[in-house]
């Protein structure tokens, strides 16, 4: 439990630092309102509600489905990783997915978009 306590703190520590490094924005709670763009918040809300029906790894696949080289779509994937972070361990179990999972997931995204090294500090 105090393990993934851990990896729960680095994932919302990641998630904090690209958002202010990459978006300047300095928030706990980190939502689908921080996007702007109307689609591509409601793009969001479909993964985010595909999570909450505990098809994690369907939404996961189609959040990379969606993604394009812009910036938009990273601020879209670093709030769908967020929103995952924030489940409970016994949810993410339930749904045959991990916590490992989800920091492998948002380091995959900022390898995508070439800012892996912004996460060497985790």
């Amino acid at each position: 439990m105090f393990e993934q306590d851990y990896i729960m703190r680095i994932i919302k520590s990641m998630i904090g630092a690209l958002l202010k490094l990459l978006f300047d924005i300095d928030t706990d709670s980190p939502t689908a309102e921080l996007i702007e763009d109307y689609d591509a918040r409601n793009n969001l809300i479909i993964l985010t509600d595909m999570i909450d029906d505990g098809d994690i790894n369907h939404a996961e696949n189609e959040l990379y489905r969606l993604l394009s080289e812009n910036m938009l779509d990273l601020k879209a994937g670093i709030l769908f990783y967020s929103y995952l972070n924030d489940k409970e361990d016994e949810f993410l179990e339930q749904h045959d997915f991990s916590r490992d999972e989800v920091e492998l997931g948002i380091r995959a995204l900022a390898s995508k978009y070439e800012i892996d090294d912004i996460l060497g500090l985790f």
